[in-house]
């Protein structure tokens, strides 16, 4: 299982969360998912520890620590939703505006 942790600071490293979460246990994983367009963190992490008993004392000490300038949300991570495949977004009669329909 994966502990969810929200409201990062824009500065923080992966290894600044291995050394965080690793006062409670042995971390398996950190990510630290990216902005595509920026590259910077997106504000949130997904931490992984060995057992469920540190990621329990993860959790309940660092859910509203004050880190890095910020009071973190940590929690267990939901599963991943499904979610149905984007067909991009528009609305209709693109290509067709006024302009281009009109007769003179």
């Amino acid at each position: 299982m994966s502990i969810y942790v929200g409201n990062l600071s824009y500065k923080v490293t992966e290894e600044d969360l291995r050394t965080a979460f690793a006062e409670y246990g042995k971390v398996s994983r950190v990510q630290l998912p990216t902005d595509r367009e920026t590259g910077r963190p997106r504000g949130f992490a997904f931490v992984e520890m060995e057992t469920e008993t540190e990621e329990a004392a993860a959790i309940e000490a660092l859910d509203g620590a004050e880190w890095m300038g910020r009071d973190l949300k940590v929690n267990k991570a939901r599963p991943r939703e499904e979610r149905s495949p984007s067909r991009g977004g528009g609305g209709g009669n693109w290509g067709n505006n006024d302009r281009n329909s009109r007769r003179y």
